[in-house]
This record gives C-alpha cells, structure tokens and sequence, in this order.
C-alpha cells in the first residue's frame, strides 16, 4: 500500500507542499500519494482534518505523513495529536532563527505568499501579462522591452518556460517560434528580421526530435506536422541556426520547465526580479 502525505497549511499551502514534495522525492522507491489541505485556519477544520487524518491510517494501516507550516498555537495543537509522523516546519526552522536573531518571529499567516507592501507582487502581474502578450511571436515590436525572447521550433517548450520565468522571476519573457516561412533559399534557417536587432537577447530551446514528435501527436495525429521527418527536419535546422549565430541553447527534452529556466538564468545571466515563493 502507498503511503499518504498531507501538507497542512492554514494559509495557501505553497510552502508546506513545496518542501514537503521536495523533501518526499527523494524517496523515489516509495509511493507516496500527497494531499494539500490548505487554509484550516480554525479549530474546527483542524479537528476535521484530524478525523480524516485517521481514518487515512486506519486505511492504509500506516501513519500518514504530517508536513505543516501551521502558525496558530491552538489548531497547531489539534494536528500535533493527529495520527501520523509529523514533520512541523515552523517550529523546526523559526525557533533555532529566533535564537540566533535574538528576537521573536511575527508568526503571521500566509506572510509568505501575500501580498502587503511587496513591490515584487506588482512585477510578478506585469510580467506574466508581458509572457501572455508576446507569446508565439504575438506582439515583435515589444521586444525592446523583453530580457530574453525565447526561440525554437512548435511545441518544444518556449511557452511555458516564459511564463515560469515570469511568475518565478519576474522575468520579462517572449517567445518566437521558428518555422518555414522562415527558411532561406537553400532550405537553411535564417535570423528572422524581428529578432536580428535583438539578436543578444535571444535564448534556443531544442528536444529530441522523437518527443517532439510524440509531442505534436497528441496535438494534430497522423499529420505532416507530427511527422518524424517533418520533426527531424524542423530540430536540425533550428540547432544549425543556433550555431551559426551564436544563439546559447538548451536540450528541453528531460528537463523541466524549472531547470530550464534556472540553467538559462545561470547562463545568460539573466537578472531576477525577485526570488521564487
């Protein structure tokens, strides 16, 4: 039987289940079937969650897993007498920081994730509006404005990485894609004039042309489109731009869209917005 994690907060949930996944990955030989609870922010939910929290054991006849980031004392005390192995963040982490700091913590609900006085919050909307704006070569004469333009063939990943440097970084982010009406007379790539006057911002993304395929299958089956050849083609041409140029590049093929964006950054030297939450 698997095993069952809960990540318990009493405001979004994002720090608990961030860690907690992060921590849990590195038990790649053990299932483990995660549940986010967030917001019990009162005694009542907590004592509900506790029910549940048990007959989740009595189920899997294990003790689930408690990953909390809990800031209220008394519902704090509820989940402690739940049954499980429980792994409290704050309380791990805060109290050795207070005495070194020589103070006490604010213990503030959903402090991390909200959104006060935090200037990042406002580049963080401006830049997801800016990757939604220029995506797929929508808007070229912004890109005076972008950090990077991301460039690649249909499919290889440029969207969703623009859109995590954005929410992630607050990096201003557009994407071109290369396709044939981009081809030279002896069917090689060639710059395309909106990105030649930028041509220092510009970032490739390549993939192995079987999971591009693969890719696109799902997308439009049994078209040119999907086609092996048509996806070997598109990869080769778009690398030998890449290296005519000069264009920096990465492989998306097993990468996430997190290490992507976080290789690019160390590669280009792209400056953060602010840091990840």
């Amino acid at each position: 039987m698997p095993r069952t994690a809960f990540f318990i907060s009493d405001g979004t949930g994002i720090t608990a289940e961030s860690l907690g996944r992060s921590l849990l990955a590195q038990f790649e030989n053990v299932e483990i079937r995660m549940i986010t609870k967030p917001y019990i922010d009162t005694v009542e939910k907590a004592r509900a969650l506790a029910d549940i929290i048990a007959t989740t054991a009595m189920r899997d006849d294990e003790q689930p897993i408690i990953i909390d980031t809990i800031v209220d004392e008394a519902i704090r005390e509820v989940i402690r007498g739940a049954i499980g192995f429980k792994v409290d963040i704050f309380s791990t982490f805060l109290k050795p920081l207070e005495q070194e700091l020589g103070t006490h913590s604010s213990y503030s609900v959903g402090r991390t994730h909200s959104i006060g006085k935090d200037e990042a919050y406002m580049d963080r909307i401006q830049s997801v509006h800016f990757a939604l704006d220029n995506d797929d070569g929508a808007r070229t004469h912004q890109y005076n404005k972008a950090d990077v333009i991301l460039v690649g063939v249909s499919r290889c990943g440029k969207t969703p990485t623009s859109l995590y440097l954005a929410l992630q970084f607050g990096i201003r982010a557009a994407n071109y894609p290369l396709t044939e009406d981009d081809l030279d007379e002896d069917g090689s790539l060639k710059l395309p004039k909106a990105l030649a006057r930028h041509r220092h911002k510009l970032f490739g993304l390549t993939i192995d042309p079987r999971r591009l395929a693969a890719i696109r299958h799902e997308r439009r089956p049994n078209s040119r489109y999907s086609s092996m050849d048509q996806c070997v083609q598109e990869v080769e041409q778009a690398e030998g731009l890449y290296r005519q140029m000069h264009i920096p590049y990465i492989d998306t093929t097993r990468f996430s869209v997190e290490e992507i964006s976080t290789r690019m950054i160390a590669e280009t030297g792209l400056s953060r917005r602010f840091s990840p939450r």
